[in-house]
């Protein structure tokens, strides 16, 4: 089995165990994002993640918290496969020679490199996402500038996943040699991958969450009527009307959610990748 095909297999399993964990963190941070911003006077409509997990559960039950979730577990295969596999293929164009550990600095150019094929895939999905149901995709395609206007929202999405994806796969590096005391970290514990992941996955978020609201506020506004006529502008908006705060709407569910789903997946990745051989 080549190592593409590992990268594939592994990376599916990985993204699977990322998605069942990390799906209901997901749902509030979109509503807590996408929420519309209240008129003088007036209340939002979700006071923090708790409120907003008591209004979903309250209104649609606990299906409510896995709502959405069609489009990722459609992609799901296809995004980690290409994360991991980009990432794996950017490592063997990194060695000096086959089979030699990489440094941090070069984990940290694999993950960007994957960062840029994942947006490709991460865009459309999530715009989908931010907008409610499956046939969201049809109205997209009919009233928002045909198959382009899937890709509403790429240049944020970029901006997410390049420096995100560096500092995940550079941070799960550093601390995955920092926990095995060298470079070699073949013989690290199941515990130590969980806690390298699940701190990777924090750094994602760390580095790049502004980002991602632009990103679903770009992807929710009106394409006949926009609010926002590109990131720059809704960066200058949010911060105007909302203050800095109004870049980090939703942040706690996010690194809520981030830390257990990555800790899944870097492990699921690991151990799939290690029992191919």
């Amino acid at each position: 089995m080549g190592d593409v095909a590992k990268d594939l297999a592994a990376g599916t399993v990985g993204g699977a165990a990322q998605l069942i964990v990390g799906h209901p963190f997901d749902t509030i941070k979109v509503k807590l994002q996408s929420q519309p911003t209240p008129l003088p006077g007036q209340l939002p409509k979700y006071s923090g993640a708790i409120d907003a997990v008591k209004q979903t559960l309250a209104a649609e039950g606990p299906r409510g918290l896995y709502k959405g979730m069609g489009a990722p577990l459609a992609t799901v295969a296809a995004f980690n496969a290409v994360l991991f596999t980009v990432r794996g293929q950017m490592e063997t164009l990194l060695r000096s020679e086959p089979g030699a550990p990489l440094t941090v600095n070069q984990q940290v150019i694999a993950g960007a490199g994957a960062g840029v094929a994942v947006s490709f895939l991460a865009t459309p999905t999530e715009l989908i996402k931010c907008s409610g149901p499956m046939d969201v995709a049809e109205q997209v395609l009919r009233s928002e500038g045909g198959a382009r206007g899937l890709f509403k929202g790429l240049f944020p999405t970029l901006a997410r996943e390049v420096p995100g994806n560096a500092a995940m796969f550079g941070v799960y590096e550093a601390l995955k040699q920092y926990f095995a005391g060298g470079t070699d970290t073949s013989g690290l514990s199941r515990g130590s991958l969980m806690m390298a992941g699940g701190l990777a996955g924090g750094a994602f978020w760390a580095s790049v969450y502004p980002t991602d609201v632009i990103k679903s506020v770009i992807q929710i506004d009106d394409y006949k009527n926009p609010k926002y006529s590109g990131s720059i502008d809704a960066f200058k908006k949010i911060l105007k009307s909302e203050g800095i705060g109004g870049l980090y709407k939703g942040f706690g569910p996010a690194m809520g959610r981030s830390i257990p789903a990555n800790a899944a997946c870097f492990l699921a990745y690991e151990v799939t990748r290690s029992s191919l051989g």
